[in-house]
């Protein structure tokens, strides 16, 4: 493990200390490309793995011959690539021009059709060779001496950043870890330590890469730190607030959407309603709420009869009375989900604080349907919210879209699904987020209600996306150029409850005012229709 002794107080004193200690050692070779760039990963191996071969035959209606042999690995029909690909081009454009032939199915004349079709032959087993990538090399980045709250690392002392080669494979080894700072690059060993200085308030940016003796190296990657005091130096009280935006990092999950958006939260972590607590205690609420107190009560959860009204205005709410009994199972139940979400925030970044207040507002905590506006579940999805979430978030439409459609329909991509696979899909999405449940205890699934809470999740995730788009597509920059990490979580919620053009229109007549992409401005430039985003985003961030 090579350590980088501290030298100075800023970013220009960084790249003096890295000038100094991860320069190359005696008989240490840099390793990178001709162009100076590293070649990369470049890593696979063949395998020899059984499978079921399944033989179909491409045959003409007119003289029954056998014009081509199609041979898959899977089951059901061969596809249009695999007919093409095994048959030519010519025979494939005479297939899938063949009309429909009326006669086989009547028992007529087959002479009078005219292309081909294609007929199930037999299955046998086989053996093929198969190219497999092997795991690449990684760099993680770490931070020493810190802890960690609200989303930011805290730390009593100007702190050590940590890089750490990885190899998975067996007996090969990381042999040295470059670094690129503001175009200069130096290298250290598998294990670099070196101490950090302040940084302005855009951080400081690495580049990194790893080498290793398998002869290839990592891929580049990119890490922005940012160190920031709070406190008075003249006293010794001194507190340093670190925030890390990299792939690689491995320590705390940082600042919701913040690496999506290359934004750092505000210097001591984000506000409260953006924040995950220390644990899942400190998300308790007492509110009471009258629309989850009068379902808790057309439930028979809650004793109303010393209600004269049944305890239940007009509308289905709770009135005073019936909001007095349910009080305690009302604090009960929006309480239930606390743990949940705290392990969704872990999981995944979004600030429990948000998800819960999200969930207070769309829902009340009921995990019901809203039936005039098919809106469903804690966060009441729509049919819009689905697509926005299967579009803007590859990653959860990769692990959602084989439990519903055939692998090979889901690798086309979202985009590039048929309309009515989309649809299947989009419908899927919101069923898996509805728990009503007539035949359950207070005609509600919990383990369905529970299962919702990671995909309301991952829904802000696609949110968070889809916001930056907008915005960089309406001022030509990205996000960390015009906007605040703040102020671009209230963009993902006008784009989550009003959708993508209410935020472009409110953006794009800021920018024409000639102000600042700021909520304070935008949220005035809201249309008539998408004024109740603004009510909204302050009922989320109070």
């Amino acid at each position: 493990m090579k350590r980088l002794n501290r030298a100075g107080w800023t970013a220009a004193a960084i790249l003096l200390v890295l000038g100094l200690a991860l320069a190359p050692a005696s008989g240490t070779s840099r390793v990178s490309a001709a162009d100076g760039q590293p070649p990369g990963p470049d890593r696979f191996t063949v395998i020899t793995v059984d499978y079921t071969a399944y033989e179909w035959w491409l045959i003409g209606w007119s003289d029954n011959f056998v014009a081509c042999r199609i041979f898959v690995d899977h089951t059901g029909m061969p596809t249009g690539d695999e007919v093409y690909n095994d048959c030519g081009e010519i025979l494939y454009t005479a297939w899938s021009e063949t009309k429909p032939c009326p006669q086989a199915a009547e028992g007529g004349n087959l002479l009078d059709c005219r292309g081909y079709y294609i007929h199930f032959y037999k299955s046998h087993f086989a053996q093929k060779k198969v190219g497999v990538a092997l795991p690449a090399p990684q760099v993680w980045v770490t931070l020493d001496g810190c802890s960690f709250s609200n989303s930011t690392n805290i730390c009593s002392e100007l702190p050590t950043l940590v890089l750490t080669g990885e190899e998975p494979l067996p007996n090969e080894k990381i042999t040295a870890i470059t670094v690129t700072v503001d175009g200069e690059e130096y290298t250290c060993g598998p294990v670099c330590q070196f101490d950090l200085g302040p940084t302005g308030e855009a951080g400081l940016q690495l580049s990194f890469w790893a080498a290793s003796s398998y002869g290839d190296t990592s891929e580049v990657f990119e890490a922005r730190v940012r160190v920031a005091q709070i406190g008075n130096s003249d006293n010794g009280d001194q507190t340093w607030y670190v925030d890390i935006l990299s792939s690689q990092w491995r320590g705390a999950p940082s600042a919701g959407c913040a690496e999506t958006w290359g934004l750092f939260p505000p210097v001591g972590g984000p506000p409260r309603w953006l924040s995950t607590p220390d644990q899942p205690e400190d998300l308790a609420s007492n509110i009471p709420y009258d629309y989850l107190a009068g379902n808790l009560i057309i439930q028979g959860a809650v004793d109303v009869s010393g209600c004269a009204d049944d305890g239940l205005l007009p509308n289905g709410a709770a009135s005073p009375c019936g909001a007095d009994a349910a009080r305690p199972a009302v604090n009960d139940w929006q309480n239930r989900f606390d743990n949940l979400i705290y392990e969704v925030a872990w999981d995944t970044g979004v600030p429990a604080q948000l998800l819960k207040n999200l969930f207070s507002r769309e829902s009340q905590f009921w995990p019901g349907v809203f039936t005039a506006k098919a809106d469903v579940g804690l966060g009441q999805l729509t049919d819009n919210g689905a697509d926005t979430t299967l579009l803007w978030n590859p990653s959860f439409y990769e692990q959602f879209c084989p439990l519903v459609l055939e692998d090979s329909v889901c690798r086309k991509g979202y985009p590039f699904l048929q309309p009515e696979d989309q649809e299947i899909l989009r419908g899927a999405l919101v069923h898996s987020v509805d728990a009503v449940c007539p035949d359950c205890p207070l005609g509600i699934d919990l383990r369905q209600a529970d299962f919702s809470v990671s995909v309301f999740a991952q829904t802000l995730l696609a949110n968070c996306g889809q916001a930056a788009q907008v915005l960089s597509q309406v001022s030509g920059l990205p996000p960390s150029e015009v906007s605040a990490y703040e102020d671009m979580w209230r963009f993902t919620l006008v784009n989550y409850n009003a959708g993508p053009g209410c935020l472009e229109l409110a953006l794009t007549d800021t920018m024409n005012s000639g102000e600042p992409l700021q909520w304070g401005y935008v949220m005035t430039h809201l249309t008539p229709v998408c004024q109740g985003a603004a009510d909204y985003i302050a009922d989320i961030s109070r």
